[in-house]
């Protein structure tokens, strides 16, 4: 098993990286939009990885964080998920709003993804419900859990009073973004309200 690559940048694009190591074996690693965020403007990177065998394939996927390999390998355990299925989830949306959309129960946000039907998204959400809580995620990973729960929530219950679905997730995200993610879910919906 590699646990990680440490090494140069040699070619780089939103969909892999090809990392040169000291012994000058540069290895192809497939990578999220979200690692290629965080290190396309670096000359050398540490990448932790997952290493995946197969029949007529040896694949290796690179990772900037710890919650992100987390997050990729809980999303493989879940039946029609592939390797491939689990890294556009990864470049679609964030670790924090992955996990937000498991604990809300909210499939429309996991059926957003690119080639994620109704049932692979219910499966998502009924499979990784109780091992998304358990997992050790960052403090950062916790506050954008918190955060899409209380969204989601808030946003919830502006449906639910008749304001049409796509305005009221507008009207939440100014909010959210002019004051934070720390406001209550009643607070969210207060200041909603106003404004809608």
């Amino acid at each position: 098993m590699i646990n990680h690559i440490v090494g140069k940048v040699t070619e780089i694009n939103p969909a892999y990286v090809v990392v040169e190591t000291a012994g000058g074996v540069g290895y192809y690693i497939n990578i999220s939009l979200a690692t290629f965020s965080d290190i396309k403007d670096k000359e050398s990177v540490s990448l932790l990885t997952h290493f995946i065998v197969k029949e007529d394939s040896q694949v290796l996927y690179g990772f900037s964080t710890e919650e992100e390999r987390e997050l990729f390998k809980l999303l493989l355990t879940v039946n029609g998920i592939g390797p491939n299925t689990s890294r556009l989830i990864l470049s679609s949306m964030s670790v924090g709003e992955v996990i937000g959309a498991i604990s809300a129960e909210d499939t429309k946000a996991i059926q957003s993804v690119k080639g994620i039907g109704a049932k692979t998204a219910q499966r998502v959400v009924i499979e990784l419900k109780d091992k998304a809580r358990k997992a050790s995620w960052s403090e950062q990973a916790k506050i954008n859990v918190a955060y899409n729960n209380n969204k989601y929530e808030a946003l919830s219950a502006l449906v639910a009073l008749g304001f049409p679905k796509a305005g009221a997730e507008s009207v939440l995200d100014k909010i959210i973004k002019a004051e934070g993610m720390q406001l209550s879910v009643e607070e969210l919906i207060k200041k909603a309200l106003k404004l809608l």
